[in-house]
Order: structure tokens, then sequence, then C-alpha cells
């Protein structure tokens, strides 16, 4: 007999598909749960204790807190699915914050929520998965799969605001294949009022803002805890190499930082260079920051090179807009980015990804971490 497919693209009944759902407790993977649910799949959500916060029933802005938890837990309730938590503290720490504290020391701006796909999520959570013998991996990331042939590959969101592929540029073809995206096609009203309408107490649960292990956006006070000695004074030069201040610790200061310089200047000064060997921070005025060449390591590309032959557009941070570029790619340590137009306060640290306009949206080419 044969089965139409599903809306997770699997050829059998909706009750014979085993999904896990990852549940941080928000309303989008609460809802995705939901929707799962609702389609008659069968359900099991995944909540992941990351870290300790101390502060495990009180409220937050930060993801993955222990209110988080407990919001997952009433929501699993209130769908009557099966519900597990995953303590992975000592994974999330030695993945994402000792790599988010060096990054910092090395004199990067690091994005630990790519590290924290890449690792504890798309990997660990991945690999249980499989181990459930689960059909597919679910989350409620903001970002469309499309696929055909038997390849998958990925989009841009609908909802451009809330677009998330740039922190999933790192997925593999494996982890694409295997995860589903549901929310990719819909805009975030909708998914709050798919949310009332499940009667889920999350509905109006605001959206995280912080970091998890970052609270209220001092992540200098995160590198202290791990790494105190790292506050070490050095010079604040210009760009003729002249000393013309002092800081307290290069783990203060992102390349085209304005504020907290504390050296004055008839125009605003910005840090243009972060020397972390030396200990120095090189300032100058802002058309110092502009840049047209980046060099890219540890790149992770989701289609062949031809691809990259004309009309590449790319992000060099999360929050940016899609750049016109021309990319050269000799090996995944290797790829040279040429933009069209000069951009400012480009940092290491941060990621390139790469996208491409097709009749389906801006499709995920991939993309690598900025290294100068």
């Amino acid at each position: 007999m044969n089965l139409e497919t599903n809306s997770l693209g699997f050829n059998k009944k909706p009750s014979e598909t085993t999904v896990v759902v990852a549940m941080s407790g928000g309303v989008d993977s609460s809802t995705v749960a939901g929707m799962m649910k609702q389609e008659g799949f069968k359900v099991i959500g995944i909540t992941l204790k990351l870290y300790n916060d101390g502060k495990e029933v009180t409220a937050s802005k930060q993801c993955c807190s222990g209110q988080d938890i407990m919001d997952a837990k009433r929501v699993a309730h209130k769908l009557d699915i099966e519900h597990k938590i995953l303590y992975y503290q000592d994974k999330f720490k030695q993945g994402v914050i000792d790599n988010f504290v060096d990054s910092y020391l090395k004199g990067e701006t690091p994005i630990p929520c790519v590290q924290c796909n890449q690792t504890v999520k798309f990997k660990d959570l991945f690999e249980f998965s499989k181990d459930l013998n689960a059909d597919a991996l679910i989350t409620g990331h903001y970002v469309k799969s499309l696929t055909q042939d038997n390849l998958t590959n990925m989009y841009q969101a609908i909802d451009e605001n809330r677009d998330q592929s740039y922190f999933l540029f790192n997925t593999t073809r494996e982890q694409l294949n295997y995860i589903r995206f549901p929310l990719g096609g819909l805009l975030k009203d909708k998914t709050r009022e798919i949310a009332k309408n499940l009667n889920l107490n999350v509905a109006d649960k605001p959206d995280s803002q912080d970091i998890c292990f970052v609270p209220n956006g001092d992540y200098a006070s995160v590198i202290k805890k791990f790494k105190p000695e790292s506050y070490k004074k050095g010079n604040i030069k210009n760009l003729d190499g002249k000393v013309v201040g002092v800081h307290d610790g290069i783990v203060n200061f992102t390349i085209g930082q304005r504020k907290g310089i504390k050296v004055s200047n008839e125009e605003p000064f910005y840090v243009i260079r972060i020397d972390a060997e030396k200990n120095e921070i090189y300032i100058g005025p802002k058309e110092e920051l502009a840049r047209i060449d980046i060099n890219l390591k540890n790149s992770n590309l989701l289609t062949n090179k031809e691809e990259f032959n004309e009309n590449i557009l790319v992000k060099v941070r999360s929050t940016g807009k899609l750049l016109d570029a021309k990319v050269n790619i000799e090996d995944n340590n290797n790829v040279k980015v040429s933009l069209l137009k000069p951009e400012y306060g480009i940092s290491p640290g941060q990621a390139c990804v790469f996208y491409k306009k097709d009749q389906f949206g801006h499709k995920v080419l991939g993309g690598g971490w900025i290294k100068d």
C-alpha cells in the first residue's frame, strides 16, 4: 500500500513516525512540540540542562535557565508527551563556555550560539535522537529546509527578522537530512497564535535575549569568573603606534567598539585592532574599520565549489544585511571573501555565512570563521 508523504517527508503515517523535539521551554520549541502532537506524530520532548545558574525556578531572560526547564515540563504534561531532561553541563562547559572565554582572550568576538548548535544540540542531541531510533529531530529554529532527490538544503526563514540561518551554517549534510524546522515558513505572530490555540502556558512568554550563561549581557564577568588572570593592564595605541591610554584587559574590547575606550578626541575613536599577544588595543577613526577582503578558517561547505561562481551573498554578523561578494575556496581553511563594497567593524571570531538566491529563497551554502 502506498502512503502519502506526511508533513515531515516520510512515507508513513504520523502515528508510525517518532520524532524528538528539542524543547527549550520557550514559545517556539513548545509550539513545534504541540504541532507535531496535533498532527499525530509520536513525540518525545528533550530538554537540555546546559549550565548551573543557581536559579532553578526564577524568571530569566536567558535561554535554558531553570525556569525554562520547568516550563518545558509543564508543556510536555499539557501535551501528554514523553519528556526527558539531559544533563549536558560538562559537554556545554567544554564545547561552548571554554571556547567563548578562550576566544575573547585571543582578541576575537565569539558566537557561542553557533558553538552550542554545532556541539551539544546538533551533535550530542542528534546522536541521542538516533539512539532512540527516532525518525527525525525537530527544532524551533526559524530556518527553512527543502529536500529534493534525497538532498536537503537550508534556506532563510520567511520571517527575516527571526531568521536563524546564520547560526546554523555549521550544520552538516547528515544533520540536515535528519533535522526538521517546522517554523521556517511561519511568522512569529503566527507561532504565538498557534501556541494560544493549543492553550500552552508559554504562549505569551518573552523571547530570550541574553546568552544563557552570560547574565544581563555582562560577558566580561563570565571571563573574570573562569580566567581572572586575563584582566591585565595594557597599552592603548593609535594607528601610528603612539601610546594614548591604558586598558584594564583586552577582554573588555571588541572590534568596532566606540564606547568605553576612555581616550578623548574631537572625533570619536573606535577599536580598530586587538593584539592579544602584546595585550594592546589599537584605536582610530571609523573609516579605518572599512574592510573588503576577509580570510576565513574552519569553513563548512554545504554545496560544491562550482556553485560559488557568481551572485554570492554573505553575512558577516547575525544582525547584518546580505552583502554582495566573491568567494574563492582553496580548501576549508583557506577561503577568501572579497566584498564588492566596504563593510565596517568586521571582527575575528565572528562568522561569514554564504547565501545564494534561487526560486525557493536565499539558500545557505555554508560559511566559515573570520580569522582576519
